[in-house]
């Protein structure tokens, strides 16, 4: 840690994971950051500094003194991968990545620790070998259609590996897909699908799904900020993935519903066409485990799919319920609502 600073800037820190972690840090008394094009207005700890993602400007001086910079640029994938968002998905991670490398150039206290986004996409598509940090393997693989993919991510990675900020430990966070309330993310998207009776299995149903918890992600971003000689690819993902079929009926079965639809190859193929997106994102196998950040002795709270998904569909019901009276509510109910008023994602349990 920096002993002059508690400050926690969050670079591109405007979306889905930047609003996970702004009040997370927040709400520990750390003074958060957030880097954006549109900063909105925020209170207390948190505020918002205007910068672009490419060109240096005044927003650098945040960095100097900073206890930590955490990168979370990057266009959305969730697209069509036709050449206008090919081009905006690389340069939006690549652009990012060399200004934050440049503004910690310029510090003459440069923050000690620089963790910059990855994807856990960039593993080879694989049934039978888990992928770890030290034997997982970086290849695209036709049948997954994510030769794109790789080559965003092996591009992103050799740009924060380049960056030459000898005095700042760097992490690169090769993400899983991040399980949260927030609408229009995978876990929403995927039980609306559910209650609609189309939650069956997708494609074949034998691709493995990588995944963590909102409140695991939080932690763990936490641990990889603390004084530690933790640096490189550092996977953020639950210890066991569990193939797609499985996973849609332990969804099924939390969210209440007896029957789902499967959805073979050709019908995802012409569903992504209309909502433009690609099929890779839920046909690729990606069977990634967390062997660094267990070795570091990360305990997760929601190690596997049914607890997580448990507890998020419990406290969706819970915040939808409204208002209830704490004497007439369960623990996780009231948990729930502490939550929504601005508590923990997740009370601890005894």
């Amino acid at each position: 840690m920096n002993d002059n600073s508690d400050k926690v800037i969050l670079a591109g820190g405007s979306g889905f994971l930047g609003r996970l972690l702004a009040p997370w840090f927040g709400r520990r008394d750390r003074e958060v950051v957030v880097l954006a094009r549109s900063p909105q207005v925020v209170a207390g700890a948190v505020r918002g500094v205007v910068w672009d993602g490419a060109t240096l400007a005044e927003w650098w001086k945040e960095l100097n003194g900073a206890a930590a910079v955490i990168n979370l640029a990057g266009r959305s994938v969730n697209c069509r991968y036709h050449a206008r968002n090919r081009r905006a998905i690389l340069d939006s991670r690549l652009n990012s990545t060399r200004v934050i490398g440049a503004a910690i150039g310029r510090c003459d206290r440069p923050p000690p620790v620089w963790l910059n986004s990855s994807t856990a996409t960039i593993y080879k598509h694989s049934f039978d070998q888990p992928m770890d940090e030290a034997t997982g393997i970086i290849a695209g693989t036709r049948e997954a259609k994510d030769e794109f993919s790789i080559e965003v991510a092996t591009a992103w990675e050799r740009t924060f590996e380049e960056a030459r900020t000898p005095a700042t430990r760097k992490v690169a966070m090769r993400t899983a897909m991040v399980l949260g309330l927030e609408p229009a993310t995978v876990f929403r998207v995927l039980r609306r699908l559910t209650h609609l009776g189309l939650g069956g299995k997708l494609g074949s149903g034998r691709q493995y799904v990588s995944w963590i918890h909102e409140h695991d992600f939080c932690r763990a971003v936490e641990l990889l900020i603390e004084p530690a000689d933790l640096s490189g690819p550092v996977n953020l993902a639950a210890p066991h993935p569990l193939p797609n079929r499985e996973m849609m009926q332990i969804l099924r079965q939390v969210c209440g519903v007896l029957f789902g639809l499967p959805a073979a190859r050709w019908m995802l193929e012409v569903g992504a066409f209309f909502l433009r997106t690609e099929t890779e994102l839920i046909l690729k196998s990606r069977r990634v485990v967390p062997r660094r950040l267990l070795a570091a002795g990360f305990e997760f709270e929601f190690p596997d799919f049914r607890a997580a998904a448990t507890e998020l569909e419990q406290r969706l019901r819970c915040i939808a319920a409204g208002p209830v009276q704490l004497e007439n509510s369960s623990l996780p109910c009231a948990a729930a609502q502490r939550a929504a008023r601005g508590g923990d994602l997740m009370e601890k349990r005894p």
